[in-house]
């Protein structure tokens, strides 16, 4: 049976080519993950913000370097897209932003972020996020980008609305934390909204560039 519609981005889109670098232009690189990354994101992941949060801890370097692994494979099957967030003048690692669950075909996908520690109160979670969702919309031509975050945790909520997720309801007990159900806050971009949103500085972005990786 034929579709009435064409696939709003055409499977192959992100398999076809390799995981790009993307920069954001005030300092930070968007790039795929290595077996390297694995010490930084085990020591990241003893952060309790990340167990609560993330609901995930990690046992050893070892594991971490699974997940690595299925992260790099997420691209290839274009079910997710993750990438490793570092200073763009010493690769120290910053965070992680990626887009997960993606249906090319509706052009929809969830975004999704977390950041070191010692990295926080720097607006890194927001500079990535900016710069993903740009490269996501503008450059992929996804539709449709989505942002859930728990009711309780207003962090995420500030860096869903200061990159120019609309809030656009809360989806009730819809996620297990280690201290039982949450409610979700749901937020969306959907392409052609958000024209100059802003920096956690209050200054608009100089927008991402994207770098042969």
């Amino acid at each position: 049976m034929p579709y009435l519609i064409d696939p709003v981005v055409p499977i192959g889109t992100l398999m076809d080519v390799p995981q790009p670098t993307i920069l954001t232009g005030d300092g930070l690189v968007l790039r795929p993950w290595t077996d390297a990354d694995a010490p930084a994101v085990y020591k990241a992941f003893q952060d309790p913000a990340l167990h609560q949060w993330h609901i995930r801890s990690a046992e050893s370097e070892e594991e971490v370097r699974g997940w690595i692994e299925v992260w790099r494979k997420g691209w290839e099957r274009e079910r997710d897209a993750q990438w490793a967030v570092t200073d763009e003048a010493t690769d120290r690692l910053l965070g992680r932003v990626a887009l997960r669950d993606i249906l090319l075909g509706d052009g929809v996908a969830e975004v999704a972020y977390w950041t070191v520690a010692e990295a926080r109160g720097r607006a890194v979670a927001v500079r990535a996020t900016t710069a993903l969702t740009r490269w996501a919309l503008d450059d992929i031509g996804f539709h449709r980008l989505e942002l859930t975050h728990s009711v309780h945790n207003p962090a995420s909520c500030r860096v869903a609305e200061k990159t120019g997720f609309t809030l656009e309801g809360t989806k009730r007990s819809a996620l297990q934390h280690p201290d039982g159900w949450h409610d979700m806050h749901l937020h969306a971009r959907v392409k052609g909204d958000g024209q100059g949103a802003e920096q956690g500085d209050g200054r608009p972005n100089s927008g991402a560039q994207t770098a042969g990786s």
